[in-house]
């Protein structure tokens, strides 16, 4: 039988003490509000590390090319509505304009007010901290999503709501919802590292056959079947 197993660390290893990671796994149209039928795709990664937030995004197959992007919060429901800027404006510092694909990496110091748009400061709290909390807070509650504006589509041409990640795969650097999403991607030999505080709220769903052993502390064992 092929042994897989999994360990669980609890905030070490890559990301350091307290990362926390969330994730737009489908940038698209039919994510804007109203929904439009625009070709493009792309993904989007926020990492928080004590002060910092370090904002990732790929994306290409737009139909217009690019003016702006931010990270509006908070929506009044998680996923879906609208809500204005948070992040700086007119756009984030050095995101490619006057594309229809690119890509962007930037670590952003969040103790600085000119992270944050000037209304979003404002309506929370008035100082970088205070907007920071809020921000975060949208984060968790799945109430921020990363926004493109192109020429054919001023408010927003694709579009995605961030959702926290509670695990990583060390071996391939993926991130996932749940313990569940993570165990069904790994490979014999593939390492599984916890990034926040999380209870599993349902029932572990995995790939039909798997024995599951759990010698303390924090390894679990998988058989598979020959």
């Amino acid at each position: 039988m092929k042994s897989v197993l999994l360990s669980l660390f609890l905030f070490v290893g890559t990301f350091g003490v307290g990362a926390q990671i969330y994730k737009v796994k489908n940038l698209s149209g039919t994510n804007v509000e109203p929904p439009n039928n625009s070709p493009g795709i792309g993904t989007a990664t926020v990492t928080i590390a004590s002060n910092t937030m370090r904002v990732q995004a790929t994306f290409s197959g737009l139909n217009g090319t690019t003016t702006a992007a931010h990270i509006h919060a908070a929506t009044a429901v998680p996923g879906t509505g609208t809500a204005g800027v948070a992040t700086s404006t007119p756009s984030f510092p050095g995101f490619p304009i006057g594309v229809t694909s690119g890509s962007y990496d930037m670590t952003y110091d969040m103790t600085q007010a000119s992270s944050y748009n000037g209304s979003y400061l404002i309506a929370n709290g008035g100082t970088a901290e205070s907007a920071f909390s809020a921000l975060k807070t949208a984060l968790n509650d799945g109430r921020a999503y990363f926004n493109i504006h192109t020429t054919t589509n001023p408010g927003g041409e694709i579009r995605g709501f961030y959702s926290r990640q509670t695990y990583q795969n060390l071996s391939s650097m993926l991130t996932f919802s749940n313990l569940s999403e993570a165990i069904s991607s790994a490979a014999s030999g593939d390492i599984i590292q916890q990034i926040s505080n999380a209870e599993e709220t349902a029932p572990i769903e995995l790939p039909l056959g798997l024995i599951f052993v759990f010698p303390l502390p924090y390894t679990l064992a998988i058989n598979t079947p020959p």
